[in-house]
Protein backbone atom coordinates (compact mmCIF):
# COMPACT_ATOMS: atom_id res chain seq x y z
CA UNK A 1 0.00 0.00 0.00
CA UNK A 2 1.10 3.45 -0.88
CA UNK A 3 1.81 5.78 2.65
CA UNK A 4 -0.86 8.38 2.59
CA UNK A 5 0.52 11.81 2.25
CA UNK A 6 0.34 14.02 5.70
CA UNK A 7 -2.14 17.02 5.24
CA UNK A 8 0.71 19.81 5.35
CA UNK A 9 2.43 17.90 2.55
CA UNK A 10 -1.09 17.35 0.85
CA UNK A 11 -1.42 20.65 0.88
CA UNK A 12 1.47 21.96 -0.13
CA UNK A 13 2.12 19.77 -3.29
CA UNK A 14 -1.49 21.17 -4.62
CA UNK A 15 -0.50 25.09 -4.28
CA UNK A 16 2.50 23.90 -6.19
CA UNK A 17 0.58 22.43 -8.55
CA UNK A 18 -1.52 25.04 -9.21
CA UNK A 19 1.60 26.88 -9.95
CA UNK A 20 2.50 24.27 -12.34
CA UNK A 21 -0.57 23.81 -14.35
CA UNK A 22 -0.30 27.51 -14.90
CA UNK A 23 3.69 27.11 -15.70
CA UNK A 24 2.69 24.25 -17.76
CA UNK A 25 0.40 26.14 -20.17
CA UNK A 26 2.62 28.98 -20.36
CA UNK A 27 5.76 27.34 -21.35
CA UNK A 28 3.23 25.23 -23.88
CA UNK A 29 3.03 21.58 -24.64
CA UNK A 30 4.60 20.70 -27.50
CA UNK A 31 3.17 19.07 -30.10
CA UNK A 32 3.65 15.45 -31.21
CA UNK A 33 5.87 16.47 -34.38
CA UNK A 34 8.54 17.76 -31.52
CA UNK A 35 8.79 14.19 -30.67
CA UNK A 36 12.15 12.95 -32.76
CA UNK A 37 11.50 9.65 -35.04
CA UNK A 38 13.88 6.56 -33.80
CA UNK A 39 16.37 6.89 -36.74
CA UNK A 40 16.30 10.86 -35.85
CA UNK A 41 17.10 10.43 -32.24
CA UNK A 42 20.90 7.93 -33.54
CA UNK A 43 22.01 10.77 -35.04
CA UNK A 44 24.12 13.38 -33.49
CA UNK A 45 21.65 15.99 -33.87
CA UNK A 46 20.00 14.51 -31.56
CA UNK A 47 21.80 14.59 -28.71
CA UNK A 48 19.56 13.11 -25.65
CA UNK A 49 17.96 10.40 -28.41
CA UNK A 50 14.02 10.31 -28.18
CA UNK A 51 14.44 13.16 -24.73
CA UNK A 52 16.15 15.58 -26.99
CA UNK A 53 14.08 18.87 -27.06
CA UNK A 54 13.37 20.12 -30.79
CA UNK A 55 11.98 23.78 -30.46
CA UNK A 56 14.80 26.37 -30.11
CA UNK A 57 14.49 28.16 -26.81
CA UNK A 58 17.45 30.43 -26.69
CA UNK A 59 18.27 31.22 -22.97
CA UNK A 60 15.47 28.41 -21.72
CA UNK A 61 16.78 25.95 -23.71
CA UNK A 62 17.88 24.02 -20.56
CA UNK A 63 14.63 23.74 -18.76
CA UNK A 64 12.16 21.51 -20.65
CA UNK A 65 11.24 18.01 -20.24
CA UNK A 66 12.34 14.57 -21.78
CA UNK A 67 10.49 14.87 -24.94
CA UNK A 68 9.31 11.56 -24.90
CA UNK A 69 7.27 12.03 -21.51
CA UNK A 70 4.28 10.66 -20.79
CA UNK A 71 1.49 13.50 -20.85
CA UNK A 72 0.66 12.35 -17.21
CA UNK A 73 4.09 12.61 -15.97
CA UNK A 74 4.57 16.04 -16.80
CA UNK A 75 3.17 17.07 -13.47
CA UNK A 76 5.86 15.29 -11.83
CA UNK A 77 8.75 17.35 -13.77
CA UNK A 78 6.85 20.98 -13.50
CA UNK A 79 6.56 20.08 -9.57
CA UNK A 80 9.74 18.95 -9.26
CA UNK A 81 11.09 22.15 -10.91
CA UNK A 82 8.97 24.64 -9.00
CA UNK A 83 10.66 22.74 -5.97
CA UNK A 84 13.81 23.16 -7.47
CA UNK A 85 13.25 26.92 -7.89
CA UNK A 86 11.69 27.45 -4.01
CA UNK A 87 13.41 29.79 -1.86
CA UNK A 88 13.46 28.36 1.35
CA UNK A 89 13.52 30.24 4.57
CA UNK A 90 14.82 29.87 8.19
CA UNK A 91 13.00 27.82 10.94
CA UNK A 92 10.57 28.79 12.41
CA UNK A 93 7.89 30.16 10.46
CA UNK A 94 4.01 29.63 9.68
CA UNK A 95 5.47 28.09 6.28
CA UNK A 96 6.32 24.99 7.71
CA UNK A 97 6.47 23.05 4.67
CA UNK A 98 9.72 25.73 3.39
CA UNK A 99 11.50 26.46 6.46
CA UNK A 100 14.93 25.12 7.29
CA UNK A 101 17.21 26.89 5.35
CA UNK A 102 20.85 27.27 6.76
CA UNK A 103 21.65 28.48 9.27
CA UNK A 104 25.00 28.80 6.72
CA UNK A 105 24.16 28.03 3.00
CA UNK A 106 25.11 28.82 0.00
CA UNK A 107 21.94 29.75 -1.86
CA UNK A 108 18.30 29.54 -0.93
CA UNK A 109 17.51 27.33 -3.78
CA UNK A 110 18.95 25.09 -5.96
CA UNK A 111 18.09 27.21 -9.08
CA UNK A 112 20.12 30.37 -7.21
CA UNK A 113 23.20 28.43 -8.79
CA UNK A 114 21.82 26.49 -11.38
CA UNK A 115 20.71 29.79 -13.22
CA UNK A 116 18.41 28.32 -15.65
CA UNK A 117 20.09 24.81 -15.38
CA UNK A 118 23.30 26.29 -17.18
CA UNK A 119 26.49 26.68 -15.85
CA UNK A 120 27.91 29.19 -13.10
CA UNK A 121 30.10 32.08 -12.69
CA UNK A 122 32.52 32.71 -10.11
CA UNK A 123 32.79 35.33 -7.83
CA UNK A 124 33.35 38.65 -9.40
CA UNK A 125 37.09 40.03 -8.41
CA UNK A 126 36.13 43.52 -7.95
CA UNK A 127 33.17 42.92 -6.31
CA UNK A 128 33.68 39.66 -3.86
CA UNK A 129 30.53 41.20 -1.08
CA UNK A 130 28.26 39.71 -3.67
CA UNK A 131 28.95 36.56 -2.83
CA UNK A 132 30.17 33.22 -4.65
CA UNK A 133 26.38 32.16 -5.45
CA UNK A 134 26.87 29.93 -8.30
CA UNK A 135 30.74 28.82 -7.13
CA UNK A 136 31.28 27.32 -3.72
CA UNK A 137 34.59 26.15 -2.02
CA UNK A 138 34.80 22.76 -0.78
CA UNK A 139 36.83 22.08 2.13
CA UNK A 140 38.76 19.26 3.54
CA UNK A 141 41.92 18.35 5.59
CA UNK A 142 44.19 15.14 5.65
CA UNK A 143 43.16 12.10 7.95
CA UNK A 144 43.72 13.18 11.40
CA UNK A 145 42.87 9.80 13.39
CA UNK A 146 43.12 6.27 13.00
CA UNK A 147 39.03 5.76 12.44
CA UNK A 148 39.33 8.89 10.13
CA UNK A 149 42.00 6.81 7.83
CA UNK A 150 40.08 3.41 8.76
CA UNK A 151 36.63 5.01 6.60
CA UNK A 152 38.75 7.31 4.68
CA UNK A 153 40.54 3.38 3.14
CA UNK A 154 37.30 1.49 3.06
CA UNK A 155 35.48 4.45 1.59
CA UNK A 156 32.87 5.64 4.07
CA UNK A 157 34.52 8.76 4.07
CA UNK A 158 35.51 10.58 0.47
CA UNK A 159 37.15 13.56 2.44
CA UNK A 160 38.04 14.43 6.04
CA UNK A 161 35.89 17.85 6.84
CA UNK A 162 37.51 21.24 8.41
CA UNK A 163 36.90 20.97 12.28
CA UNK A 164 35.41 24.59 12.37
CA UNK A 165 34.74 25.30 9.11
CA UNK A 166 32.96 21.93 7.91
CA UNK A 167 32.90 20.70 4.57
CA UNK A 168 31.94 23.58 1.86
CA UNK A 169 33.08 27.39 3.12
CA UNK A 170 29.29 28.85 3.34
CA UNK A 171 29.40 33.02 2.55
CA UNK A 172 25.80 33.30 3.73
CA UNK A 173 23.74 32.76 7.04
CA UNK A 174 20.41 33.53 8.67
CA UNK A 175 20.05 37.01 10.75
CA UNK A 176 21.63 36.10 14.22
CA UNK A 177 24.23 33.56 12.78
CA UNK A 178 27.69 35.26 11.76
CA UNK A 179 28.28 33.69 8.13
CA UNK A 180 32.08 32.00 7.94
CA UNK A 181 33.15 34.51 5.43
CA UNK A 182 33.53 36.16 2.10
CA UNK A 183 35.40 34.51 -0.93
CA UNK A 184 37.63 35.75 -2.78
CA UNK A 185 39.33 35.47 -5.82
CA UNK A 186 42.33 37.47 -7.84
CA UNK A 187 43.55 36.22 -11.35
CA UNK A 188 47.03 36.42 -12.73
CA UNK A 189 47.77 36.24 -16.97
CA UNK A 190 48.99 33.52 -18.40
CA UNK A 191 49.40 34.01 -21.75
CA UNK A 192 49.77 31.54 -24.26
CA UNK A 193 51.07 31.54 -27.98
CA UNK A 194 49.52 29.64 -30.67
CA UNK A 195 51.26 28.27 -33.86
CA UNK A 196 49.77 31.21 -35.82
CA UNK A 197 51.07 33.89 -33.75
CA UNK A 198 47.40 34.64 -31.69
CA UNK A 199 47.92 35.01 -28.29
CA UNK A 200 45.03 33.75 -25.91
CA UNK A 201 45.61 35.43 -21.93
CA UNK A 202 44.73 32.68 -19.85
CA UNK A 203 43.56 33.46 -15.99
CA UNK A 204 45.33 32.03 -13.57
CA UNK A 205 43.14 32.19 -10.07
CA UNK A 206 44.31 32.63 -6.13
CA UNK A 207 41.33 32.19 -4.16
CA UNK A 208 41.39 33.68 -0.59
CA UNK A 209 38.81 33.19 2.39
CA UNK A 210 38.45 36.82 4.48
CA UNK A 211 36.49 38.16 7.43
CA UNK A 212 36.67 34.43 9.16
CA UNK A 213 34.06 34.34 11.60
CA UNK A 214 35.01 31.44 13.83
CA UNK A 215 38.66 31.76 13.59
CA UNK A 216 41.92 30.60 11.46
CA UNK A 217 41.71 27.85 9.09
CA UNK A 218 43.43 24.56 9.69
CA UNK A 219 47.19 24.64 8.99
CA UNK A 220 46.52 21.92 6.10
CA UNK A 221 43.56 22.80 4.83
CA UNK A 222 43.02 21.90 1.30
CA UNK A 223 40.49 24.26 -0.84
CA UNK A 224 38.81 23.05 -3.99
CA UNK A 225 36.36 26.16 -5.98
CA UNK A 226 33.54 24.20 -7.87
CA UNK A 227 31.26 25.93 -10.45
CA UNK A 228 27.56 25.16 -10.98
CA UNK A 229 27.29 22.47 -13.48
CA UNK A 230 24.86 22.58 -16.40
CA UNK A 231 22.28 20.23 -15.27
CA UNK A 232 20.88 18.73 -18.59
CA UNK A 233 21.04 15.06 -19.19
CA UNK A 234 21.81 13.59 -15.99
CA UNK A 235 19.09 10.75 -16.63
CA UNK A 236 20.71 9.81 -19.43
CA UNK A 237 24.85 9.93 -17.75
CA UNK A 238 22.93 7.90 -14.74
CA UNK A 239 21.68 5.74 -17.09
CA UNK A 240 24.94 4.46 -18.74
CA UNK A 241 26.09 0.74 -17.35
CA UNK A 242 28.63 0.74 -15.01
CA UNK A 243 29.84 -2.11 -16.99
CA UNK A 244 30.33 0.67 -20.26
CA UNK A 245 32.32 3.02 -17.32
CA UNK A 246 34.67 -0.05 -16.51
CA UNK A 247 34.96 -1.36 -20.24
CA UNK A 248 36.07 2.18 -20.87
CA UNK A 249 38.52 2.84 -17.99
CA UNK A 250 42.45 2.10 -18.72
CA UNK A 251 44.08 2.97 -15.25
CA UNK A 252 47.38 1.57 -16.56
CA UNK A 253 47.46 2.72 -20.26
CA UNK A 254 47.97 -0.79 -21.18
CA UNK A 255 46.74 0.22 -24.84
CA UNK A 256 49.82 2.66 -24.39
CA UNK A 257 47.47 6.07 -26.08
CA UNK A 258 48.83 7.85 -23.23
CA UNK A 259 44.94 7.90 -21.26
CA UNK A 260 44.96 6.20 -18.60
CA UNK A 261 41.11 7.07 -17.66
CA UNK A 262 39.40 5.50 -14.20
CA UNK A 263 36.37 5.15 -11.89
CA UNK A 264 36.14 7.03 -8.75
CA UNK A 265 35.05 4.55 -5.90
CA UNK A 266 32.66 6.54 -3.65
CA UNK A 267 30.55 5.58 -0.64
CA UNK A 268 26.58 5.02 -1.96
CA UNK A 269 24.54 5.76 0.89
CA UNK A 270 21.53 4.32 0.30
CA UNK A 271 23.38 0.76 -0.61
CA UNK A 272 25.52 1.03 2.55
CA UNK A 273 28.33 0.43 0.09
CA UNK A 274 30.96 1.41 -2.83
CA UNK A 275 29.60 1.87 -6.06
CA UNK A 276 30.90 4.16 -9.18
CA UNK A 277 30.91 7.69 -9.23
CA UNK A 278 29.51 9.68 -12.12
CA UNK A 279 28.55 13.18 -10.86
CA UNK A 280 30.79 16.00 -9.43
CA UNK A 281 33.62 17.45 -11.00
CA UNK A 282 36.06 14.41 -8.97
CA UNK A 283 33.23 12.31 -9.70
CA UNK A 284 32.04 11.92 -6.17
CA UNK A 285 28.79 10.71 -6.28
CA UNK A 286 27.18 7.81 -7.04
CA UNK A 287 23.13 8.72 -7.94
CA UNK A 288 21.96 11.33 -9.17
CA UNK A 289 19.69 11.42 -5.61
CA UNK A 290 22.74 11.55 -3.64
CA UNK A 291 23.86 14.43 -5.25
CA UNK A 292 20.88 16.09 -4.94
CA UNK A 293 20.22 15.39 -1.31
CA UNK A 294 24.19 16.68 -1.10
CA UNK A 295 23.64 19.85 -2.61
CA UNK A 296 20.56 20.34 -0.28
CA UNK A 297 22.72 19.76 3.08
CA UNK A 298 25.25 21.66 1.91
CA UNK A 299 24.26 24.27 -0.03
CA UNK A 300 20.89 25.57 1.34
CA UNK A 301 21.41 23.77 4.86
CA UNK A 302 18.45 21.53 4.68
CA UNK A 303 18.11 17.89 6.34
CA UNK A 304 17.12 15.22 3.94
CA UNK A 305 16.45 11.04 4.03
CA UNK A 306 20.41 10.55 3.65
CA UNK A 307 21.38 13.36 5.38
CA UNK A 308 18.97 14.48 8.20
CA UNK A 309 21.05 16.73 10.39
CA UNK A 310 19.06 19.81 10.56
CA UNK A 311 21.56 22.13 11.21
CA UNK A 312 23.15 21.35 7.90
CA UNK A 313 27.22 22.19 7.47
CA UNK A 314 27.43 23.07 11.40
CA UNK A 315 30.18 22.28 13.11
CA UNK A 316 30.84 22.35 17.02
CA UNK A 317 33.00 24.82 16.98
CA UNK A 318 30.11 26.92 16.18
CA UNK A 319 27.72 26.56 19.12
CA UNK A 320 25.20 29.29 17.80
CA UNK A 321 24.75 27.16 14.66
CA UNK A 322 24.20 24.36 15.61
CA UNK A 323 21.83 24.87 18.21
CA UNK A 324 19.29 27.09 16.35
CA UNK A 325 15.82 25.82 15.37
CA UNK A 326 15.28 23.86 12.85
CA UNK A 327 12.90 22.70 10.39
CA UNK A 328 12.84 19.25 11.52
CA UNK A 329 8.94 18.28 12.60
CA UNK A 330 7.29 15.03 13.16
CA UNK A 331 4.92 15.71 10.53
CA UNK A 332 7.45 15.78 7.86
CA UNK A 333 9.23 12.88 8.46
CA UNK A 334 11.48 14.35 11.17
CA UNK A 335 13.01 16.22 7.65
CA UNK A 336 13.04 19.64 6.11
CA UNK A 337 13.14 18.74 2.86
CA UNK A 338 11.56 15.12 3.00
CA UNK A 339 11.13 12.10 0.40
CA UNK A 340 8.03 13.84 -1.20
CA UNK A 341 10.65 16.41 -1.79
CA UNK A 342 13.84 15.12 -3.01
CA UNK A 343 12.06 12.45 -5.37
CA UNK A 344 10.17 15.24 -7.37
CA UNK A 345 13.31 17.41 -7.22
CA UNK A 346 15.38 13.80 -8.68
CA UNK A 347 12.16 12.83 -11.30
CA UNK A 348 12.99 16.80 -12.31
CA UNK A 349 16.93 16.80 -12.65
CA UNK A 350 16.75 13.19 -14.47
CA UNK A 351 14.66 14.56 -17.10
CA UNK A 352 16.00 18.05 -18.18
CA UNK A 353 16.41 17.41 -21.67
CA UNK A 354 19.42 18.09 -23.98
CA UNK A 355 18.65 20.80 -26.72
CA UNK A 356 18.80 20.02 -30.62
CA UNK A 357 21.64 20.85 -32.14
CA UNK A 358 20.63 22.28 -35.29
CA UNK A 359 23.62 22.96 -37.09
CA UNK A 360 24.70 19.64 -36.68
CA UNK A 361 25.30 19.50 -40.74
CA UNK A 362 27.09 22.20 -41.35
CA UNK A 363 30.11 22.10 -43.08
CA UNK A 364 32.29 23.74 -40.86
CA UNK A 365 31.33 21.67 -37.77
CA UNK A 366 31.50 18.93 -39.61
CA UNK A 367 35.08 19.64 -40.25
CA UNK A 368 35.58 20.53 -37.09
CA UNK A 369 34.18 17.30 -35.36
CA UNK A 370 36.85 15.42 -37.77
CA UNK A 371 39.66 16.96 -36.31
CA UNK A 372 38.35 16.65 -32.77
CA UNK A 373 38.58 13.05 -33.26
CA UNK A 374 41.75 13.18 -35.03
CA UNK A 375 43.51 15.04 -32.39
CA UNK A 376 42.33 12.60 -29.63
CA UNK A 377 39.56 14.87 -28.24
CA UNK A 378 37.55 11.99 -28.25
CA UNK A 379 39.56 9.48 -26.51
CA UNK A 380 38.32 11.12 -22.94
CA UNK A 381 35.48 13.11 -24.31
CA UNK A 382 33.42 9.84 -25.85
CA UNK A 383 30.36 11.16 -28.55
CA UNK A 384 28.28 8.24 -28.04
CA UNK A 385 27.05 5.81 -25.79
CA UNK A 386 23.45 3.26 -26.91
CA UNK A 387 21.57 2.65 -23.56
CA UNK A 388 20.05 -0.28 -22.68
CA UNK A 389 15.86 -0.60 -22.01
CA UNK A 390 15.35 0.14 -18.31
CA UNK A 391 11.68 -0.66 -16.83
CA UNK A 392 12.37 2.24 -13.71
CA UNK A 393 13.95 5.43 -16.43
CA UNK A 394 11.49 4.89 -19.05
CA UNK A 395 12.42 7.98 -20.68
CA UNK A 396 15.85 7.34 -20.74
CA UNK A 397 15.54 3.23 -21.28
CA UNK A 398 17.10 2.26 -25.25
CA UNK A 399 18.22 5.68 -25.97
CA UNK A 400 21.18 6.82 -28.16
CA UNK A 401 22.76 9.75 -26.45
CA UNK A 402 25.96 11.75 -27.64
CA UNK A 403 27.41 13.59 -24.30
CA UNK A 404 30.93 13.50 -24.80
CA UNK A 405 32.48 12.20 -21.96
CA UNK A 406 33.69 8.36 -20.17
CA UNK A 407 32.32 9.54 -16.75
CA UNK A 408 36.17 8.58 -15.43
CA UNK A 409 38.81 10.40 -14.00
CA UNK A 410 41.84 11.64 -15.86
CA UNK A 411 45.16 13.66 -14.48
CA UNK A 412 44.95 16.74 -16.05
CA UNK A 413 48.41 17.93 -14.65
CA UNK A 414 49.53 20.77 -12.30
CA UNK A 415 47.63 23.86 -14.14
CA UNK A 416 44.14 22.73 -13.14
CA UNK A 417 45.22 20.71 -9.94
CA UNK A 418 43.41 21.68 -6.92
CA UNK A 419 45.86 19.26 -4.79
CA UNK A 420 42.48 18.31 -2.95
CA UNK A 421 42.01 14.42 -3.30
CA UNK A 422 38.12 13.23 -2.89
CA UNK A 423 37.56 9.04 -2.56
CA UNK A 424 39.94 8.09 -4.51
CA UNK A 425 40.12 10.86 -7.16
CA UNK A 426 43.83 12.44 -6.29
CA UNK A 427 44.37 16.32 -6.58
CA UNK A 428 45.25 16.63 -10.09
CA UNK A 429 42.20 14.61 -11.28
CA UNK A 430 38.95 15.39 -12.71
CA UNK A 431 36.21 13.77 -14.07
CA UNK A 432 35.80 14.24 -18.06
CA UNK A 433 32.82 16.69 -18.41
CA UNK A 434 29.80 15.92 -20.73
CA UNK A 435 30.15 18.97 -23.45
CA UNK A 436 26.40 18.68 -24.78
CA UNK A 437 25.17 22.08 -24.49
CA UNK A 438 28.43 23.55 -23.75
CA UNK A 439 27.97 26.02 -26.86
CA UNK A 440 24.99 27.33 -25.58
CA UNK A 441 26.58 28.90 -22.09
CA UNK A 442 26.66 31.93 -23.11
CA UNK A 443 23.21 32.56 -24.24
CA UNK A 444 21.55 31.19 -21.33
CA UNK A 445 23.98 33.18 -19.14
CA UNK A 446 26.04 35.90 -20.41
CA UNK A 447 28.60 35.34 -16.97
CA UNK A 448 29.02 31.55 -17.43
CA UNK A 449 32.67 30.40 -17.54
CA UNK A 450 34.39 27.02 -18.32
CA UNK A 451 36.23 24.01 -15.99
CA UNK A 452 35.85 23.32 -12.62
CA UNK A 453 36.07 26.86 -10.96
CA UNK A 454 35.37 29.03 -13.73
CA UNK A 455 38.91 30.41 -14.81
CA UNK A 456 38.03 29.90 -18.59
CA UNK A 457 36.15 32.84 -19.94
CA UNK A 458 35.97 30.69 -23.56
CA UNK A 459 35.96 27.54 -25.10
CA UNK A 460 39.87 28.15 -26.40
CA UNK A 461 40.71 29.04 -22.68
CA UNK A 462 39.68 25.74 -21.37
CA UNK A 463 41.25 24.09 -24.01
CA UNK A 464 44.51 25.68 -23.31
CA UNK A 465 44.19 24.95 -19.74
CA UNK A 466 44.20 20.95 -20.43
CA UNK A 467 47.24 18.96 -19.29
CA UNK A 468 48.45 15.74 -17.97
CA UNK A 469 47.22 13.01 -20.03
CA UNK A 470 45.18 15.62 -22.13
CA UNK A 471 48.58 17.50 -23.11
CA UNK A 472 48.91 16.22 -26.42
CA UNK A 473 45.91 17.19 -27.71
CA UNK A 474 45.75 20.63 -26.39
CA UNK A 475 49.50 20.97 -28.01
CA UNK A 476 47.70 19.87 -31.30
CA UNK A 477 45.25 22.72 -31.10
CA UNK A 478 48.06 25.06 -30.74
CA UNK A 479 49.49 23.47 -33.76
CA UNK A 480 46.36 24.06 -35.93
CA UNK A 481 46.38 26.67 -38.84
CA UNK A 482 43.97 29.20 -38.04
CA UNK A 483 41.06 28.28 -40.12
CA UNK A 484 41.02 24.63 -38.36
CA UNK A 485 40.91 25.80 -35.52
CA UNK A 486 37.81 27.83 -36.48
CA UNK A 487 36.36 24.62 -37.36
CA UNK A 488 37.07 23.09 -34.39
CA UNK A 489 35.49 25.67 -31.83
CA UNK A 490 32.69 25.74 -34.58
CA UNK A 491 31.95 21.88 -33.45
CA UNK A 492 32.23 22.68 -29.91
CA UNK A 493 29.56 25.47 -29.87
CA UNK A 494 27.28 23.26 -32.21
CA UNK A 495 27.12 21.46 -29.30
Amino acid sequence: MKRALSRPIAAELVRLAGMCVVGLFAVGIPPMMHHATAQEAGSSAYPGGDTTWLKPDGRNAFTHYSANMPFEKRMDFKLGEALFQRLWVMAPTRTRAADGLGPLFNSRACSGCHIRNGRGHPVDENDPSAGATSMLLRLSIPTQTTDQLRDHLNGKRSTIPDPVYGGQFQDFSIPGIPAEGRVTVSYENAPVALSDGTVVNLRKPTYGMTDLAYGPLHPDLMVSPRLAPAMIGLGLLEAIPDETLLAKADPQDRDGDGISGRVNYVWDITKQDLAIGRFGWKAGMPTLDQQNQNAFQFDIGLSTPLYPNGAGDCTDAQPLCKNAPNGNSPEFNNLEAHAQITNLVKYYARNIAPPVRPNAGDGDVLAGQEIFDAIGCASCHTPRYELPERDDMPEQSGQVIWPYTDLLLHDMGEGLADHRPEAQASGTEWRTPPLWGIGRAKSIDARAQFLHDGRAETILEAILWHGGEAGPARDAVTKLPSSDRSKLLAFLKSL
